[in-house]
């Protein structure tokens, strides 16, 4: 049996120069881990978390150290504004984070939706049919495995909960046939205090694959704030180690799927961008096109954040 864990990075929030902090991308992804191997990922996981966070050291509840959460966005930061000491320890997190998901055969696997400026962005279409993609690669894999297989999305709210996966349902329950056979249910929904694992999906979604989807499809939107240089290392560090920990198939007719999947809207840039430097996209003309950013000024706060 194998668990996919799936979280998110980035919100429908339209692409402009009047909103900087809008992100330029929305991710939706995770991972998927044979059922063997849950428990020694979770106890790896909480041992990276303890020697990232050394007062977690101190904790005298094994609890204490399973809520405390490691936050995606706060991972970039320290990237993009911290100095030499937490650029390098957000590095080495993630390398330590990579290490462990091979180390235990976990697959990576996400869609990343590249936004158009200006042009409104269906958040609720885009996260279901992501969820419905997602499945696809899940089912292929398990067919490939021989196994079956869970779905554990990170909770948002019942609202937005509940569209995302009826389309899996209907798919699974429908007269002619189960979709996905090796699926044993519905994708169910957890909370990262009490789902360790979707802690570590959302670090994989949030603090690699969002800030190298901004640098790789939008580094030319520099008024942007999500779309900074100091993302570039990641891609150069990481990307070949994320392009094996994939999950790939061929489909029925020979193309490739699963993975990670771009679909970029802006200037239609193939997936392997994300795992190596490429050429630039052609800058689009956007409408009152803001100034590059200089030195941040005295006092800068962090805009809101997408998880």
């Amino acid at each position: 049996m194998h668990l996919c864990y799936i979280d998110e990075a980035g919100n429908g929030q339209t692409l402009d120069p009047a909103r900087p902090d809008a992100p330029p991308v929305l991710v939706v992804g995770g991972f998927t881990v044979p059922r063997s191997q849950v428990k020694a990922l979770t106890w790896d996981f909480l041992k990276v978390k303890k020697h990232y966070r050394p007062q977690l050291q101190r904790a005298t509840f094994l609890s204490e150290v399973i809520q405390h959460e490691v936050k995606g966005s706060d991972v970039r930061k320290n990237i993009r504004v911290g100095n030499h000491s937490w650029r390098r320890a957000a590095f080495d997190l993630l390398g330590s984070l990579l290490d462990i998901l091979r180390q235990h055969d976990a697959r990576v696997l996400a869609r990343v939706w590249v936004k158009e400026e200006g042009c409104a962005f269906d958040e609720t279409g885009v996260y279901s049919s992501s969820v419905s993609a997602l499945t696809e690669t899940f089912q292929a894999q398990l067919a490939h495995e021989h196994s079956r297989g869970m779905m554990v999305l990170d909770s948002r709210t019942k609202s937005k909960n509940a569209p995302n996966v009826h389309c899996v349902t209907t798919r699974k329950y429908r007269t002619g046939g189960d979709g996905y056979r090796g699926i044993i249910e519905s994708p169910v929904f957890g909370h990262s205090d009490t789902h360790t694992l979707l802690q570590l999906a959302d670090l994989v979604v949030s603090s690699l694959l969002f800030p190298i989807a901004c640098h790789a499809y939008t580094s030319d939107l520099t008024w942007n704030v999500h779309c900074d240089d100091a993302y570039a290392g990641l891609r150069s560090t990481f990307g070949d180690q994320l392009r094996k920990l994939q999950f790939r198939y061929r489909d029925p007719v020979g193309k490739w799927r699963g993975g990670i999947v771009v679909s970029d809207r802006r200037s239609a840039q193939s997936s392997s961008l994300m795992f190596r430097l490429g050429k630039p996209a052609a800058r689009p003309l956007v409408p009152q096109q803001l100034p590059p950013r200089t030195d941040l000024p005295t006092g800068y706060q962090d805009p809101a954040e997408p998880r």
